[in-house]
Order: structure tokens, then C-alpha cells, then sequence
């Protein structure tokens, strides 16, 4: 029996090396394709590993646009609207399993339904309301739109009903009151969940390309996806360096999740635990 367990095992591991081999290929294809000559990216047949590395294409796309303007207006952007998408999810999600008052369950409800209406819903209202406050071809314009989240409440809240309400209780008995409850006790608590939220809210808005387009005009304000546009409508065909630019706009993703690996991974399956 134990040896049928082992051997599924071996071969499960083996089964998910191989799947994510097979998800890094286009990542490897794309870096690779990076350090070649732009007569090179596409031949046939394939090559796996260029006989030279073409470095210098890193140092070409930093000179043709201004990518460090378009890096800093996304990591302007990208950051900010985390760390607000942070404090609201988290005060809402802490409203919604902490404390009592009428309604609270239908207004959950009504809030986390609206995850399933899509933005090209309400794209065309939204930009009416941003233009007439006047905040079109602004940053703040896009970070107000991007505020709440009704997915990162409905994460945080899945998480923080994990925490025993005992821990608030014996808190308003010492004499605590609802936000000494949650800056001390719950929000230190729920570090897991908010790693998770930063992830998904990051890579969202770093990668967010049609909000950027729709609002942003100037040339000074745009981001990096944006940034990338204008470098294939530029040099459409030099594909090496439009490989180049895309490895550069991926770099900040992967630091953040890595940075936050750890508590990736218990953040997703605590707040799957109780619905």
C-alpha cells in the first residue's frame, strides 16, 4: 500500500513539474527572444539558445522612448492604489464580520455582487462622472476609480472570519473601542490575506491597460503599458527590442510576488475556509 502511495506521488510531482515546465516556456521564449537579433526572434527552426547574446537591446529601448517616465508614473500609481485598495478592504471587511447592525448581510451581498458586473457595463458612466469632476487625463482620476475593491473585501472578510470574535470581545471588554480592535488585533491577524490582495491588486494595476488609455492623454502621465503601445506602433517590426521592453515591464511583478510568496499561498487557502 505504501508503495502505491509513493509511486502516485512520484508521479503526481512528475506531472507538475512538467505542466509548470510547460507554462514557463512562453516566459523563456520571451527573454531569450530578448538577447537576439530581431532577424532572429522568429526563424525556422526555432533556436532555443542564440549563439550570441545581444545585451545591448536593454540598453537600445531605454534610448528610443522615455520608459523610466512611464516606469515611475506606473509605480506611482500602481502603489498608491494598493495601499488604499488595502485600508478600505480591509475597514469594510472588518465592518462586515466584526460588528453587528441592520442589514449588514443583504448590504455584503448587494456589495460582492457587483464582482460579476463587467467594467464595460459602466465604462461609458464612469468616464462621464470623471470628466464632469474634471479628473479626465489625471492620476487621481484613476486612482479614485480603482479605490474599492469589492474582491479584495470579499478576500479580506473571508480571511478575517477565521479570527475568533472571542479576540474583540474580551478587547471591548478591556475597554477598547472598534478601531483600537482592529489596528491592534484583527488587521496585525490578517497579514496573509492582505499579502494575497496586494498581489492580485498590484499585478492588476500595473498591467491595467485599457483604464490608461481611455484616460490618460498627455504624454508625461502614461504608463508603461501604454509606454509598450507606442513602442510596437513605433518599431513594429523589431521584435527583440519589443521583447526587451516587455521582460523590463514584468520585472516589478515578479519582485512583489515574490516578496510576498510566503503568505500567498495562506492567504488564499485561509480565506477559502468559511463562506
Amino acid at each position: 500500500m505504501r508503495t502505491k502511495t509513493k509511486s502516485l506521488n512520484i508521479f503526481l510531482y512528475l506531472g507538475l513539474i512538467a505542466l509548470s515546465l510547460f507554462m514557463l516556456v512562453p516566459f523563456y521564449w520571451m527573454v531569450i527572444s530578448s538577447l537576439k537579433l530581431n532577424k532572429d526572434v522568429f526563424s525556422i527552426p526555432m533556436t532555443w539558445w542564440p549563439d550570441t547574446l545581444h545585451w545591448e537591446n536593454y540598453k537600445i529601448i531605454w534610448k528610443k522612448l522615455p520608459l523610466v517616465t512611464f516606469f515611475l508614473n506606473t509605480a506611482k500609481l500602481t502603489v498608491i492604489t494598493t495601499i488604499i485598495q488595502l485600508f478600505t478592504s480591509c475597514f469594510a471587511a472588518y465592518g462586515f464580520t466584526k460588528t453587528r447592525f441592520k442589514g449588514r448581510d443583504l448590504i455584503f451581498l448587494m456589495y460582492v455582487t457587483t464582482i460579476a458586473v463587467p467594467w464595460q457595463v459602466y465604462m461609458v458612466p464612469q468616464f462621464i462622472l470623471v470628466s464632469k469632476l474634471g479628473l479626465n487625463d489625471t492620476h487621481l482620476g484613476l486612482i479614485l476609480m480603482q479605490a474599492f475593491s469589492a474582491f479584495g473585501v470579499f478576500l479580506i472578510r473571508q480571511f478575517y472570519i477565521s479570527i475568533p470574535d472571542e479576540l474583540c470581545e474580551a478587547a471591548r471588554i478591556d475597554g477598547l473601542n472598534e478601531y483600537g480592535i482592529f489596528g491592534k488585533i484583527v488587521f496585525p491577524l490578517g497579514k496573509p490575506a492582505m499579502a494575497t490582495l496586494t498581489i492580485f491588486t498590484f499585478t492588476n494595476v500595473w498591467n491595467d491597460f485599457m483604464g490608461p488609455l481611455i484616460y490618460l492623454k498627455t504624454k508625461e502621465l502614461k504608463t508603461i503599458q501604454l509606454g509598450i503601445r507606442m513602442f510596437i506602433s513605433q518599431f513594429g517590426a523589431d521584435y527583440a527590442w519589443i521583447m526587451a521592453a516587455s521582460v523590463c515591464s514584468l520585472i516589478p511583478v515578479i519582485i512583489v510576488f515574490l516578496s510576498c510568496q510566503k503568505f500567498f499561498v495562506e492567504g488564499v487557502a485561509a480565506s477559502g475556509i468559511k463562506g
